[in-house]
């Protein structure tokens, strides 16, 4: 795979931050404060990778638009009230994308987080340096719409055949899928490799930090 492509998208939450049981916990605290019946936890992990909108039409499509906001602000607060730090990066993770791009790939981040949530995770991190692009769901169409790739793509001026998209979710290789890109699933976040192998992706890992093996391989 070493010289097959030239774009490396990546998603952000599971697959190169470890955020997933705090996202659940978020968005079950949510529902709780709002008097909603709680999600379960597979069923808020499914959600993960949508808009913050969309995440929650799919957990509570019973609710009005007034408590509708109103998940969303507690999800925001709870969301927030953390401080990420590059200790919340998957082992490996910093130094595998640093490693990337001295290799001389782009990078870039499409996630369903918010823009104000990727810039705090991307300062706490420091990792904004890294990536050429990114994409959030409030700037643009939530997964699996291809539009956020294709945007990144297009701003980068890199083809499809030489583009890959790592993520941990279906609506990540969906949205691959539906861009019509080479995709790599991780099933270390939303979803476990049973369901990512639905979505053709060209390999399943169990971290992240694989990528950069198949890469020199």
């Amino acid at each position: 795979m070493k010289d097959r492509f030239d774009l490396i998208i990546f998603d952000w939450d599971g697959t190169l931050i470890d955020s997933i049981d705090w996202i659940t916990h978020c968005l079950q605290t949510a529902g709780a404060r709002c008097g909603c019946v709680i999600p379960e936890r597979q069923a808020a992990k499914d959600v993960i990778g949508l808009s913050i909108d969309k995440a929650m039409l799919a957990l509570f499509p019973e609710v009005d638009e007034t408590t509708h906001g109103q998940l969303i602000s507690h999800y925001s607060r709870e969301y927030f009230s953390k401080k990420i730090s590059r200790d919340d990066l998957f082992t490996g993770v910093y130094d595998m994308l640093v490693q990337l791009k001295s290799l001389g790939y782009q990078l870039a981040v499409a996630t369903g987080k918010t823009r104000a949530g990727l810039d705090e995770a991307l300062a706490g991190t420091a990792t904004t340096g890294l990536f050429c692009v990114t994409r959030c769901a409030d700037e643009t169409a939530s997964k699996p719409d291809p539009r956020m790739l294709n945007e990144i793509m297009q701003q980068a001026n890199i083809a499809k055949e030489r583009t890959l998209m790592v993520g941990d979710s279906i609506h990540d290789l969906q949205m691959a899928l539906n861009a019509q890109i080479a995709s790599i699933g991780v099933s270390c976040g939303a979803h476990s490799e049973t369901f990512l192998q639905d979505y053709q992706p060209l390999h399943c890992l169990h971290q992240p930090t694989q990528l950069l093996e198949l890469i020199q391989g």
